[in-house]
């Protein structure tokens, strides 16, 4: 297991530099001088304890008198929201980039009260594992032995908003903007990856994507391998002795059993250890030949061996099963992006236009690249440094983590401010608002009912 080394003040004081010269690189995006200015502040309080990450609370924390600003930045201000995302990728291949990267492909749900912001409806809600009224977007993760980040993002946006002219008009969708399933997004943000000439060894996903036969072609003609979850219903076509059959993916071991040898492997270290499964691999065929490239894989439980998960498997002939199982074991980084990314506010956006969900999605990426750079820096020095032997009375520190790093700017570079005048100018402006809104709100259902 690796150990740290102590945290000093110097290190906190060039981790905060890090941010400046991160600004001074996107701020070409920015056609004038203030958005500029306003985008340094908005990550700042992106990484700062400030609890909401909203309009309001942003321009509180950056000292200005109003949200109006902040507001603009997000919805009215010219910059290329699409350059800083190329930003984000840029700067998150430089801190982690690896020739054998995984790309894992998932989705995030935001759930919302209103029915106003851009694409939300009644869909199912990770979030909750419930249906909710929520937006859903669908991200890419760049994995690697040195860290992952978020690199790319798009809003999903239902058939029932693509074809209502009203609700586009009024969240601000572009005329040009058209109906994708989440695998065509996926395919769209890949292929972006694709032209800027980033080697991926494996796409890795969940059934949404796996499940997807376009996607699993769009994938294996750009030549990319991929491990993704299918349901255990999934029809796959597989030789048997008496011949060619095609089944469900749970029924194959009933069919060839003497072709399942189970493997006990880690997939990935979880918290408390290696994540131990029992696996076994099946030679598939693609389009009725044995090409020696596609195969299904099964992960069964040690503790409850009925409870299995199904992968289709697209990869190089002679492919360890370890390697495949690694592969897999990916996917999970993703999740732990969503986790820090929604600590920093990644859901907390009160915007409803199209272009403000990307814009508000794309900086906090950029805070959590950001991150996820520095926390790479510091394993990289902490690796060619001579530590001295840990104290026989002591543990040693683990490496610093992404939520301990944005602590400790949070506390110690941008801390909440405590100015009497400012606070309480910005609790009348709240007051203020909020009686303009009942206000508002009350006249609305008395003219309509």
């Amino acid at each position: 297991m690796l150990s740290g080394s102590k945290t000093t003040s110097t290190d906190i004081c060039r981790w905060a530099q890090a941010l400046f010269l991160l600004h001074e690189r996107i701020a070409t995006r920015f056609a004038r001088l203030e958005p500029r200015r306003r985008v340094l502040s908005y990550l700042q309080g992106i990484l700062s304890e400030t609890a909401r990450k909203n309009g309001w609370q942003l321009a509180e924390f950056a000292g200005e008198e109003h949200p109006h600003g902040m507001q603009r930045l997000l919805s009215q201000a010219v910059w290329d929201t699409h350059g800083v995302r190329d930003d984000v990728r840029s700067y998150v291949i430089e801190h982690l980039g690896h020739e054998h990267a995984v790309l894992a492909i998932d989705e995030t749900s935001f759930p919302k009260r209103g029915r106003k912001s851009a694409g939300v409806g009644w869909q199912y809600c990770g979030t909750t594992g419930q249906i909710e009224n929520c937006q859903i977007g669908v991200f890419l993760s760049y994995i690697t032995t040195k860290g992952h980040a978020l690199i790319d993002r798009e809003l999903y946006l239902p058939l029932d908003w693509c074809e209502n002219a009203d609700r586009r008009r009024s969240a601000h969708i572009p005329a040009e903007v058209r109906f994708q399933t989440k695998p065509e997004l996926a395919a769209q943000m890949i292929e972006r990856i694709q032209h800027a000439g980033i080697p991926i060894d494996w796409v890795v996903a969940d059934t949404v994507y796996g499940s997807n036969v376009d996607l699993r072609n769009w994938l294996e003609h750009h030549h990319y391998h991929y491990v993704m979850a299918v349901a255990c219903t999934e029809p796959v076509a597989f030789q048997t002795h008496e011949g060619r059959a095609r089944i469900e993916a749970c029924l194959i071991e009933t069919r060839i059993p003497d072709q399942i040898q189970w493997q006990r492997i880690s997939m990935c270290e979880g918290t408390k250890g290696p994540r131990l499964f029992d696996w076994a691999v099946v030679p598939l065929l693609h389009r009725w030949e044995d090409d020696g490239c596609h195969f299904l894989l099964i992960r069964r439980s040690i503790a409850d061996p009925l409870e299995k998960c199904y992968y289709v498997v697209f990869a190089s002939p002679f492919t360890p099963l370890s390697t495949m199982v690694a592969a897999i074991g990916c996917r999970w980084r993703i999740e732990e992006d969503f986790e820090n990314g929604k600590d920093m506010g990644l859901d907390h956006y009160e915007v409803r236009c199209f272009l403000g969900w990307y814009r508000h999605i794309t900086l906090v990426m950029l805070a959590a690249a950001y991150l996820a750079g520095i926390v790479a820096t510091e394993k990289t020095q902490m690796l060619s440094a001579v530590l001295p032997p840990a104290s026989s009375h002591a543990f040693p520190l683990i490496p610093v983590t992404i939520p301990e790093v944005r602590h400790l700017l949070g506390r110690l570079i941008w801390p909440i401010p405590r100015n009497m005048k400012r606070v309480l100018h910005w609790s009348r402006w709240r007051r203020c608002h909020q009686s303009r809104a009942r206000y508002f709100h009350a006249k609305y259902h008395r003219d309509v009912g």
